[in-house]
């Protein structure tokens, strides 16, 4: 093969452009795969501040049987990321006055069960779904002692994280025979893992 000074040169500037193009595409960035990592660990289950207490309303004997409602706002908090569900349950002294005076040991009960709770205003919550087992109407336990406290509410698996509300209406059962005066009640809610 015979070459001349200018298929050298031709030779010569393919090669240097190959070179430039080869330096010039080690300095181009290119995508690359990258990671990201979060850890969450649990916090705790429990009621968010205290229960409130329950006022029934002032109510005046009739001579019948009379019933009155109050609400009870329970906030709720499920930080524990295990989507194990809750349950509620309660137990309660009898209600008592001065003098001896006393209302039945059946006289507080929930007639129905509580509406899905509502999300605490900062917090996207998954709303408690009643699971089975606790049936309504509910029957608070009482005694003159508190007996064994029974389940109230009780949470779905899967349900119930987060910060929310729940609000059972209770019903105080008046009977005809009640005496007049004051009367009041210590009552014991506490929050269990699970349904």
């Amino acid at each position: 093969m015979i070459t001349t000074p200018h298929s050298k040169r031709r030779v010569f500037a393919a090669v240097t452009a190959a070179a430039a193009f080869a330096a010039l595409a080690a300095f181009v960035p290119s995508a690359g795969a990258t990671t990201a990592s979060a850890t969450l660990t649990a916090g705790s289950l429990g009621f968010v501040g205290s229960v409130p207490n329950v006022a029934f309303p002032s109510t005046a004997l009739t001579g019948v049987n009379q019933s009155v409602t109050a609400p009870q706002a329970i906030d709720v908090g499920d930080a524990t990321g295990s989507g194990a569900g809750w349950n509620i349950t309660a137990t309660s002294t009898q209600f008592s006055g001065t003098g001896g005076i006393t209302l039945p040991t059946t006289a507080v009960t929930i007639a129905s069960a509580p509406a899905s709770p509502t999300c605490d205003a900062s917090s996207t919550c998954t709303p408690a779904t009643a699971a089975a087992g606790v049936t309504y109407p509910y029957s608070l336990p009482s005694g003159s002692t508190a007996p064994t406290a029974t389940k109230m509410y009780s949470a779905s698996a899967g349900t119930g994280l987060g910060n929310q509300t729940l609000t059972p209406t209770w019903t105080l059962a008046i009977p005809s025979s009640a005496k007049a005066g004051s009367y009041s009640s210590t009552w014991t809610l506490s929050i269990v893992s699970g349904p």
